[in-house]
């Protein structure tokens, strides 16, 4: 073993001793992350929504209004997460999170009137949707670069499965228990599970524990040099990272983020009311249930082929697939009145989750690197957050207003059409011109 630096951390040991490169418990511990964001997602809390209504005698639009509201405060708060996951890493970030998600489950569990429905939808979507869903996409980067799509595609799994498990566990309980020890459920589940795995299995980077990106040992690492090439096992440390008012100057930036926010916005509007959109139709809230595990279900094979492609193809070539993918399913949605429509549509929703799961996970770092990348996802979050805020709503005014629900979706589906184009205009910025301003910006400063 080589002597440590005096100036830097000895690196530490794993955890767990493993034959296999480290990062993919950690891909492991992000996936179960990504399962546990289920109690503060619309897909999990949409089976609680008519319990509400038919408990308490508020109005759709009044639940939708709450529910778009919190989200739209927690969404403002996701960039402070960032931040705090670039000072503090994800590990801690992760155990705190993971405590505050368990007590709003059981915060929810309580619900006794309006002013407690609306904290608990706040503490929700901050620590569920928002939160929970942040950490995983900053920790797996860290640990790969060139395995990357991979990794994102393995981590996605439990995303997938979060999906598929959460609506039909949800009906049950509810059904069976009801809904208060529905949220008792999640909430000691989190505190049993989620938060003591990620205290003693997360690290934080593979330097922590003497490794590289993609399973590089520190020790044997050839390292650049100004007169010789970069070797290839030391090649994933000289990812070019961007800082966040660095990534905000670039148009890929603006572009993606309002990708970002398309499927966040109609997807969980959709999710919000599929109960009550297929309930017009003739079905009912175990078909609605179906088509959210069928869109799980597909979604995770179509992650692994997603995740091993954006590795060879350009992911916002990728991603504008998806968008056209969108386009039919909000088409064909209004037209489903058996269930094997439904789960047809839910076939093809389930493709483009697939599609958008790996995409929105992969670019960031693809384009910006990792060394900042808890303050960019954190901003990109927001804004995805913030969307997602504006889905519910539009839905509930329309239902009330026009008794159904067809002027609204016809009106959503111009915004893929758009995101399609923003896609392929995204273009992955220049990491060459990126180090020039840098230069210049040194001279400049040593000029004066």
């Amino acid at each position: 073993m080589k002597q440590a630096d005096a100036a830097a951390p000895t690196p530490g040991t794993a955890p767990v001793k493993t034959r296999f490169f480290y990062g993919w418990v950690i891909v492991a511990v992000a996936g179960l992350g990504l399962f546990f964001s289920g109690p503060g997602q619309t897909y999990s809390v949409s089976a609680f929504i008519d319990s509400y209504i038919a408990e308490y005698g508020w109005s759709r639009s009044l639940v939708s209004s709450f529910y778009s509201i919190a989200t739209l405060m927690a969404g403002l708060l996701l960039p402070f997460v960032g931040r705090m996951v670039d000072r503090v890493g994800q590990r801690a970030v992760s155990v705190a999170i993971g405590t505050m998600l368990g007590l709003a489950c059981f915060w929810n569990s309580a619900i006794s009137g309006a002013v407690m429905l609306f904290a608990g939808f706040f503490m929700l979507r901050l620590f569920g949707q928002g939160s929970m869903s942040l950490l995983p996409s900053t920790l797996v980067p860290q640990w790969f670069i060139s395995k990357r799509g991979r990794a994102l595609s393995f981590m996605a799994v439990g995303g997938f499965i979060s999906s598929a498990f959460f609506p039909p566990a949800n009906a049950w309980l509810i059904a069976n228990w009801g809904w208060r020890t529905a949220w008792t459920t999640w909430g000691f589940a989190l505190l049993v599970i989620f938060v003591p795995l990620s205290y003693f299995l997360i690290r934080n980077k593979p330097e922590d524990i003497g490794l590289l990106p993609d399973g590089v040992c520190e020790d044997t690492a050839v390292k650049p040099t100004d007169t010789g090439p970069t070797t290839a096992a030391f090649a994933p440390a000289r990812e070019v990272s961007w800082t966040l008012p660095e990534a905000l100057k670039t148009r890929a930036f603006w572009l993606i983020l309002f990708c970002v926010g398309v499927p966040a916005m109609v997807d969980t509007g959709m999710v919000f009311h599929l109960v009550s959109i297929l309930g017009r139709q003739g079905l009912d809230i175990t078909a609605a249930a179906l088509v959210l595990s069928v869109v799980a279900m597909v979604g995770f094979p179509t992650s692994f082929l997603v995740g091993f492609m954006v590795e060879r193809v350009s992911a916002r070539y990728v991603l504008a697939a998806g968008f056209a993918g969108n386009l039919v399913y909000l088409m064909l949605i209004q037209h489903i009145n058996t269930l094997q429509l439904a789960i047809g549509v839910g076939i093809l929703w389930g493709l483009v989750a697939g599609i958008y799961r790996i995409v929105f996970n992969y670019i960031w770092p693809d384009y910006y690197g990792r060394e900042h990348l808890g303050s960019i996802r954190g901003l990109a979050m927001t804004a995805g957050v913030i969307a997602s805020a504006l889905g519910p709503l539009p839905f509930g005014i329309a239902y009330d207003f026009f008794g159904g629900y067809t002027e609204i979706i016809y009106i959503m589906m111009l915004f893929p059409a758009l995101a399609a184009v923003a896609a392929l205009a995204a273009s992955k910025p220049s990491a060459s011109q990126l180090q020039s301003d840098r230069a210049s910006n040194a001279d400049m400063a040593a000029g004066h």
